[in-house]
């Protein structure tokens, strides 16, 4: 039966697979729910630094001048 959710495979050198384990062991789940965790988070913090960029360079660029408020945007 063919699995329900998509499957990666990783290899890791000893000491990473030792300090995932422990982890798993510390939160209760197994190595693949603790993995898929920190993965997830990876993500999220990759997206957030992407977006504090975009933020940054757009705030570079305002200009108050050229700025529409909600209020005329909404008529």
């Amino acid at each position: 039966m063919p699995a329900k959710n998509p499957r990666v495979n990783i290899v890791l050198d000893p000491l990473l697979y030792a300090a995932l384990g422990r982890m798993a062991e510390r939160d209760g789940v197994s190595m693949s729910l603790e993995a898929r965790d920190l993965i997830k988070e990876a993500l999220e913090a990759k997206e957030d630094i992407y977006w504090d960029i975009v933020a940054a360079d757009r705030a570079r660029t305002y200009s108050a001048k050229k700025s529409v408020s909600h209020k005329d945007i909404w008529k």
